[in-house]
């Protein structure tokens, strides 16, 4: 047998790739402790913690706004099954943590979506899972958004809805003013 034959099979690893955006980030540079050039591993038993202090967390970010610990990422494998996946907690007192529409308040934790918009105070973090084999270690890559995250993944911007009635604002951009018509009508 050649090496090759003999080599150990070669497991994929789940990775965690997370864009992250603030509006302030040029005047600020928030980000600029978080490593964007390549994939970091850890172990699988290992909780991934963001927030400003960096002799707790893995992922500082540089902002007197942001808590000590802001939220942590924790990697398992779902009971009686191969998928992998996280749990994201709010590690924060003062600011709850929204997952998509799921507001987490101090300690909440809930699983992370495939694709979710992770959101606190303002700031926006784009999370997506890919998928990997291996038990023992997960990776995160970061990457650094230059426009809003809502804007980027063309997700429509809420308006407000007014207590009574429709809007007018909502068929302004249409050039007409509603019609009432007949259900029977065609």
């Amino acid at each position: 047998m050649s090496s090759f034959e003999e080599a150990e099979t070669e497991e994929t690893i789940t990775c965690l790739h997370m864009t992250f955006y603030h509006p302030r980030q040029e005047d600020k540079m928030m980000f600029r402790c978080l490593n964007f050039s390549k994939r970091q591993q850890m172990r699988a038993d290992e909780t991934s913690k963001f927030g400003r202090d960096s002799n707790v967390c893995q992922h500082n970010l540089m902002d007197t706004r942001v808590s000590r610990i802001q939220f942590s990422l924790q990697f398992y494998r779902k009971l009686n099954s191969s998928e992998f996946s996280f749990e994201i907690k709010n590690m924060s007192k003062k600011t709850k943590l929204i997952v998509d529409q799921t507001e987490l308040g101090y300690l909440n934790k809930i699983d992370l979506p495939w694709k979710c918009i992770i959101c606190f105070g303002d700031y926006q973090i784009f999370a997506e899972i890919q998928e990997g084999e291996s038990m023992d270690y997960f990776e995160t890559h970061l990457h650094l958004a230059q426009v809003p995250i809502s804007q980027e993944r063309c997700l429509p911007a809420l308006q407000p809805i007014p207590e009574k009635g429709i809007s007018s604002s909502l068929f302004s951009s249409q050039n007409k003013s509603p019609m009432e018509i007949d259900e029977n009508e065609s």
